[in-house]
């Protein structure tokens, strides 16, 4: 059974490779057509011979390097609008890339239009495509048959949201730790895979290697400890293995280098961005007359306090005696304007100012208001961690969490970009930050949230239930 899984997953891959190939090959062909025939016959004249094939040879991976590194090949993996939107952003970046270079090529700024149209076939390509590969994904691959491993009520929150993608992840069993290794051990072995979620050390160790000496596919949710050793450095000098994690968040030169990359990329968005911003500025000042930004204190590398800008999105006075209440999907509070730049997050844009000032970064966890850090550091010691690099504009857990993701998920997100950085790291979360601006989930507000909470307790209320009759039924039996 182990082989047969194992063998399973191997095609899939494949598969998967040869679905990428095929859709990168189709886009690539699209493009020598285009530029064969959509521009006049002289205007490319060195590239006419053997050179075609070296210009068509750099788009194909160009397109394939933003798929790859866009997650624009992961059929079935992702939803499908995600990979669609990922596809799209990577094929227009390829487009325009390719189109100054045709310049470039010509000597002279050449018609766009036949570049747009392919970029328009090449959407309608990735469609199909995207489509296609998705149904023959979910024809290969049933979702498994799983059986969660829990600690306590917080970690039911995970099925919860393992069951909104039910295309591949069915938990049919919730088991809770305290029921012993015995009859967990007697349940694991009639599922297809097991969740641990939230159960101490050496319990979870025991239920791992069960699993592995089973052939039994685990999935765990990671403490932070197990992140920080996921960033350590492997030492071979002697005859037992040693992990080294140092502890220090970024190194000397990857801040400096980080920095100007910040600085760079800052001032050009501003040259961009400027029109907007006073486009925004004027709007808001003309809806209410009140003042165009808002402020507020939040925190950012090693506990440095600053002042946060942000476009006002809502009537003046709307925390009143300076406390905190957050907003909801339908909040009076929000006003026309704000409803706008909220949905399109325009409302951010003055946080460049903030990056230029030094405040903070491009990419980073994002940093928190002061009294919301010192809530979480109370619940949780260790979050913290986080104020080990500067807050960010965008971040791991804004592009793989949601608004009204926990605080400790959130932890665990930003953990894994701090123990885990690198510059095609931050690359690859600002193109990613394109995608998640156009999905309507990462903007849930905290009556979703609320929403979660009532499923999570009626999710413990029929468990409980269920241990009452089984008790019940144990006892009558006796």
């Amino acid at each position: 059974m182990y082989t047969h899984k194992r063998n399973l997953d191997g095609v899939k891959s494949t598969i998967r490779g040869v679905e990428g190939f095929l859709e990168v090959t189709i886009v690539t062909l699209l493009y020598y057509f285009i530029w064969r025939h959509g521009y006049a016959e002289g205007t490319f004249p060195a590239y006419y011979g053997n050179g075609k094939y070296v210009l068509v040879g750099i788009y194909a991976m160009l397109t394939l390097v933003l798929f790859f590194n866009y997650d624009g090949f992961k059929f079935g993996y992702l939803r499908l609008s995600n990979v669609l939107i990922s596809q799209c952003i990577a094929l227009a970046i390829a487009n325009f890339i390719t189109y100054w270079q045709l310049c470039l090529i010509a000597n002279v700024v050449i018609n766009p239009l036949p570049m747009i149209v392919l970029l328009v076939i090449e959407v309608v390509v990735a469609l199909v495509c995207c489509y296609c590969y998705s149904v023959v994904y979910h024809r290969l691959y049933v979702p498994k048959k799983m059986v969660m491993i829990y600690g306590s009520s917080e970690a039911l929150t995970l099925k919860l949201k393992m069951d909104t993608r039910s295309d591949k992840y069915r938990i049919r069993k919730l088991i809770s730790v305290e029921q012993g290794m015995d009859y967990i051990c007697e349940q694991i072995l009639q599922y297809d895979a097991v969740v641990i979620n939230d159960i101490s050390a050496e319990k979870r160790n025991d239920i791992l290697k069960f699993c592995y000496r089973n052939g039994i596919r685990a999935y765990v949710a990671p403490k932070v400890s197990d992140i920080i050793i996921r960033g350590a450095k492997s030492i071979n000098l002697f005859d037992t293995p040693l992990l080294l994690v140092k502890g220090r968040g970024m190194t000397l030169p990857q801040r400096v280098y980080k920095r100007i990359f910040d600085v760079v990329v800052c001032s050009l968005a501003m040259v961009v961005a400027a029109p907007i911003m006073l486009c925004v500025a004027i709007a808001i000042k003309i809806e209410d007359g009140g003042p165009v930004f808002y402020t507020q204190k939040r925190m950012s590398l090693d506990g440095k306090v600053f002042d946060i800008l942000k476009f006002r999105s809502m009537i003046v006075n709307a925390e009143k005696e300076g406390h905190s209440i957050p907003a909801t999907d339908h909040d009076p509070r929000i006003t026309k304007v704000g409803a706008f730049t909220r949905a399109t997050r325009i409302d951010e844009l003055p946080q460049l100012i903030n990056i230029l000032k030094g405040d903070m970064s491009i990419v980073g966890p994002r940093p928190e208001r002061v009294e919301h850090m010192e809530m979480y550091s109370r619940e949780i010691p260790e979050f913290d961690f986080r104020l080990k690099v500067k807050g960010g504009l965008t971040g791991y857990a804004q592009i793989y969490g949601k608004y009204n993701t926990s605080p400790y998920d959130k932890l665990r997100l930003d953990l894994l970009y701090i123990e885990n950085y690198s510059f095609m790291m931050d690359i690859k979360l600002i193109l990613m930050t394109i995608r998640i601006m156009l999905k309507k989930e990462s903007t849930e507000g905290f009556d979703k949230l609320q929403e979660l909470e009532r499923l999570k307790q009626e999710m413990l209320d029929d468990l409980n239930r269920e241990k009452t009759e089984e008790n019940q039924m144990v006892t009558s039996g006796k």
